[in-house]
């Protein structure tokens, strides 16, 4: 892989719980990326929102970023990032990108990770690898579908997340991901910059299942790391009244352009 690009994939969303499926996309992903002759993934980095979200039935992020811990115990590569959910306020995606690309093009950009494994992987892969790293979105592909939901997006970030930055997106279920980039002007203008990863082995966990069956007492096993699930019991998680947490709450996004 001598002269190819080194390559993070930023992966950003509530995990609540993280599940094997968000773990799955970053394999597709990279698997993806190293067959296209133009990168090296280097590494994997989950950020776990900030409890600013408002979202219904969002656990505390202490426990959130807990858990992806845990599960990424297995992966030499993969690690999960606390500084979004640290914030005091929502961060915008393009916020996120934006710090991780600074701190990805800063000397010092590696200091401070709580993995020291992925760390010192990443330094010998930058030194391996000595072209400019980039960064690039790692989603789900009903993502670019948000990018129509009125007033959710500005439309100067959708053009910095896909024209700057990048994404990688990965096909669940029947989702047409080439409709939603034709529908739209900005995400056909740097479709160049979109790369479209069809995941044949279908693997539809959800979250929001997982926690109602967390609720009603039946088994989870298998779709979650038994570290996770060891954890979430531990700390009795994912309660009838876990899911009551910000009902009614309209989501910071939606709430931060409608006061504009």
């Amino acid at each position: 892989m001598v002269g190819r690009i080194p390559l993070v994939l930023l992966a950003c969303g509530s995990f609540n719980p993280i599940t094997h499926q968000h773990m799955r996309l970053f394999e597709l992903a990279r698997d993806h990326m190293h067959q296209t002759g133009r990168y090296k993934v280097i590494e994997g980095i989950i950020s776990p929102v900030s409890d600013e979200y408002g979202k219904k039935g969002l656990v505390s992020a202490r426990h959130r970023v807990a858990m992806s811990r845990l599960a990424l115990e297995t992966s030499n590569w993969i690690r999960v990032d606390p500084w979004e959910s640290q914030q005091q306020h929502w961060s915008e995606t393009v916020e996120v990108l934006r710090h991780h690309y600074n701190r990805l093009h800063n000397p010092d950009r590696l200091k401070g990770s709580v993995q020291d494994t992925c760390v010192n992987k990443t330094k010998q892969d930058m030194n391996s690898y000595p072209g400019s790293p980039q960064l690039k979105l790692l989603c789900g592909a009903d993502f670019l579908e948000t990018f129509k939901i009125p007033k959710l997006w500005r439309e100067e970030h959708i053009v910095e997340v896909v024209g700057k930055f990048g994404l990688v997106c990965i096909s669940r279920g029947l989702t047409d991901m080439h409709r939603f980039i034709h529908e739209s002007d900005t995400l056909t203008r740097h479709r160049h910059n979109i790369h479209l990863v069809r995941e044949w082995i279908q693997n539809e966990i959800s979250a929001t299942e997982i926690r109602r069956a967390l609720r009603r007492g039946q088994s989870v096993r298998y779709l979650l790391p038994d570290s996770v699930i060891k954890y979430i019991k531990q700390h009795d998680l994912y309660t009838a009244e876990s899911e009551l947490k910000n009902a009614g709450d309209i989501l910071q996004p939606l709430k931060q352009t409608m006061s504009e």
